[in-house]
């Protein structure tokens, strides 16, 4: 349904993300931004950004899994920090969950997000079959 495109002349910045995805037709799915608030409505992982990309990347999972789909089915992330410094553990939770074939991917630094505790958000696009 995807197949991940690496054109010559451009880095490969493979396993971080892929430079483009071609798709064949399917149903689109466009997710939110999600933050670290577990079902609840609790902030997961207070100043740890690894535990709110964490609870982040299962948020979205749980979006997919109720249509259907899965990580496998993204293919470009938005995703917003509130300090570069974030960097770091952010691509090193996000590799736990895409190990192979990551989808395209923007990173926004941003001066806040909508509540103070809230450390990461991140946008989802998915093609489902």
């Amino acid at each position: 349904m995807k197949e991940s495109l690496q054109p010559k002349g451009l880095s490969d910045p493979r396993p971080r993300y892929t430079q483009a995805i071609m798709t064949k037709p399917g149903r689109l799915l466009f997710i939110a931004g999600q933050t670290a608030s577990d079902a609840n409505g609790n902030v997961v992982g207070k100043g740890d950004i690894e535990a709110q990309v964490t609870q982040v990347y299962e948020n979205i999972k749980t979006v997919l899994n109720d249509v259907g789909g899965s990580l496998q089915d993204v293919v470009k992330t938005t995703t917003y920090i509130t300090d570069i410094k974030y960097r770091d553990g952010l691509g090193k939770v996000r590799s736990r969950f895409y190990e192979k074939d990551p989808p395209t991917s923007t990173l926004i630094v941003v001066k806040g997000l909508a509540r103070e505790e809230y450390m990461v958000e991140i946008e989802a696009i998915a093609v489902l079959d």
